[in-house]
């Protein structure tokens, strides 16, 4: 593997990337806000499960194609964008008198969160660039471990550390879901703002998506 410098300067630069607010983490939020935790856990194991495909990706050269294809990349890019702005004007438009303890224990509704954010992150193709562009520059030729291999492992540590971030995320979401609970005894304003509020963090991040540039 790398050397001991490059690995420091790896995680360090990492670090800063994965805790610095971005979609997945936002979007984690959205869904515990709007659904509740259950929700809000499902949302973040879809989203590091649809990483892992860009990790395997990145290692095996396939997220060359989005540079290469330039179409395919815009394709992907608004698709994951209209996907977002789906999600969020139904959860946003959803009817506001509903009870947030029932959000939490439908058994259907978590095994949802974990569908749509797989689908969410699999269509990202900004995720697929930012493995291509990162892991190369902490990958050794000389060592021992093929190229492949390296950036097998090191997209699996960066994978491992935005779903922490994420993880942090649902419980501060949670804490603030309860506090609608308790000042709108779970009905009415309270639950209507929870979800539309995460309702409205779909859209946003939709809407930036889409206006991005490449």
């Amino acid at each position: 593997m790398p050397s001991i410098d490059l690995l420091i300067a790896f995680f360090m630069a990492t670090a800063v990337f994965a805790y610095m607010p971005g979609p997945s983490t936002l979007y984690a939020a959205a869904q515990t806000l709007a659904r509740g935790q259950r929700a809000g856990w499902a949302a973040a194991l879809g989203i590091h499960l649809g990483g892992y495909l860009h990790v395997f990706a990145a290692a095996l050269g396939l997220a060359v194609v989005f540079k290469a294809v330039p179409v395919l990349y815009v394709a992907l890019k608004f698709g994951g964008a209209a996907y977002l702005i789906y999600l969020g004007y139904k959860m946003f438009s959803a009817r506001a008198s509903l009870d947030i303890a029932d959000l939490r224990v439908s058994a259907k509704t978590p095994r949802k969160a974990f569908w749509e954010s797989v689908t969410v992150e699999v269509l990202n193709p900004k995720t697929a660039i930012f493995y291509l562009a990162f892991l190369p520059q902490f990958t050794d030729p000389a060592a021992s471990a093929g190229i492949w291999l390296q950036l097998l492992v090191l997209g699996t540590v960066v994978n491992l550390m935005f779903s922490s971030a994420d993880v942090i995320c649902v419980v501060l979401a949670d804490r603030i879901a309860s506090y609608f609970k308790r000042s709108g005894t779970g009905r009415g304003a309270g639950g209507g703002i929870a979800q539309r509020l995460g309702g409205g963090i779909l859209v946003a991040l939709g809407a930036r998506l889409a206006l991005s540039q490449p």
